[in-house]
């Protein structure tokens, strides 16, 4: 759950400090052989000792019902369950179905045609990462109820061949086409980047039509920030170093201003774009940057607390990527909560006051602690949804930033619990107010939000 937009809020303990610090140095630790006890060490956190023990950030917070932060102490101990010990046993019902993977499938589609669900086809094939699902892999699909319309429907989807266009990217044309970003990155060989040029002739596997319903059509189209764009956390961001970005000039900017925004000398610019007079930069130009991590673009301070520099780097940075990428409108974003909170069976006037209080509905918005767009998740947060969802979700991708926060909304309000605990939650974190009881600022926060629910009802 990403927190504290700069327009909202002020923010709670120095201890989430100590959390948001990531160690790069955990990542190249061997995993664990076994579930056991880890006391926690200044740098830890969750997604850290997740790689590190070979298991998944959201079997940690299950296992030690830890708030939708994920925050943890240094010297608490934690129960780490792994792979090994947490798989649980292969379902072996007469009812179930064989499936083997082909180009498009997701988990949750699978469980839609098969008339069963994510966390079956998940326990009985011993998942631990639902969105990570090879083609020619066979599953298991327990209480196939549907399998032959599934079948028929796998056996009967038609590969499609879209010619890109200016504005083209793939997170585009997936929902255009109703497939998934992977399957065209996988079908044509286009790599973790998902580049693709204009005039490029790209196969659509699954493609279940030329289009989706106008409105869906207007959001692809508006939006080019694509799954494939890569979320930066403090973990990752060394991935970013040496790396060339694109930045279009901007009134007032200047060569020595944009060099030092992302941390690269001048000359560097100069070189890399043929530039003969650098006081001569028109705005609109677009410039690569070399080896570029921005800087400045996020303040590291806030409401007296100062972020990691690898937490800050990383909100920079992400920041940045959504500068440089044409993102969907206030009025668009809005649209596209509401059409997801349906989905989910969430309240709409509930994730829109949330959404509100967190950003106004800007989807470019990026705080100090690397909460990320218009729903304000944080890549710990993102990497839980991911799991409750039963695919890879994107913070930078519009639709995948709404998904997070609509279904932490859903999974806070489980079990009939009260509207103003669910609230709380998303800004508190569910354990915390378990625990604790809401803070006063928590309770300005819930007020804002039950205002704002009856704005939007």
């Amino acid at each position: 759950m990403g927190r504290r937009t700069v327009a909202t809020r002020t923010l709670r303990t120095a201890a989430l400090a100590a959390t948001a610090a990531m160690s790069v140095t955990a990542f190249a630790a061997l995993p664990a052989a076994a579930d056991q006890s880890h006391r926690v060490q200044p740098g830890d956190t969750v997604s850290a000792l997740a790689h590190r023990y070979d298991s998944s950030v959201g079997a940690i917070v299950r296992a030690n019902d830890l708030n939708a932060r994920a925050v943890i102490l240094i010297g608490q101990t934690l129960v780490i369950p792994t792979q090994g010990s947490a798989a649980p046993a292969r379902t072996s019902s007469a009812s179930a179905a064989t499936h083997t993977v082909a180009p498009g499938d997701t988990v949750s589609s699978l469980a839609r045609a098969y008339g069963t669900t994510v966390s079956a086809i998940v326990s009985a094939n011993g998942l631990s990462n639902p969105s990570l699902i090879r083609i020619g892999e066979k599953l298991s699909i327990p209480g196939a109820g549907n399998a032959s319309a599934a079948k028929a429907t796998t056996s009967t989807t038609s590969t499609a061949t879209h010619t890109v266009a200016s504005g083209d990217t793939v997170w585009a044309l997936a929902r255009r086409y109703g497939v998934s970003v992977s399957s065209i990155t996988q079908a044509n060989d286009l790599g973790s980047s998902a580049v693709i040029r204009i005039g490029q002739s790209l196969r659509i596997p699954g493609a279940s039509s030329a289009g989706n319903t106008a409105a869906t059509t207007t959001a692809s189209s508006s939006s080019s920030s694509s799954s494939s764009t890569k979320l930066a956390t403090d973990a990752n961001l060394s991935d970013f170093g040496g790396a060339t970005q694109t930045y279009t000039v901007a009134a007032g900017d200047t060569l020595a201003a944009i060099a030092n925004r992302f941390g690269v000398s001048a000359s560097s610019l100069v070189s890399a774009n043929g530039i003969k007079n650098p006081s001569l930069i028109r705005v609109g130009q677009r410039l690569t940057v070399p080896g570029g991590v921005p800087t400045g673009l996020v303040g590291d301070t806030f409401a007296g607390r100062t972020y990691s520099a690898g937490v800050v780097g990383a909100a920079n940075q992400n920041k940045a990527t959504l500068n440089a990428t044409q993102v969907p409108s206030r009025a668009q974003m809005q649209a596209l909560i509401v059409s997801t909170a349906k989905q989910y069976g969430v309240n709409p006037a509930l994730a829109q006051a949330i959404a509100y209080q967190e950003s106004g509905f800007n989807m470019r918005a990026v705080s100090p602690a690397n909460a990320v767009g218009a729903m304000q998740v944080i890549p710990s947060t993102g990497a839980w949804m991911s799991e409750v969802v039963g695919r890879d979700l994107n913070l930078l991708d519009p639709q995948d930033n709404v998904t997070a926060g609509v279904a932490l909304l859903r999974h806070l309000q489980r079990d009939g619990r009260a509207l103003e605990t669910a609230i709380a939650g998303y800004y508190q974190g569910e354990a915390g107010v378990k625990k604790y009881g809401m803070h006063p600022d928590t309770r300005q926060y819930v007020a804002s939000v039950l205002a704002l629910m009856n704005r939007f009802s």
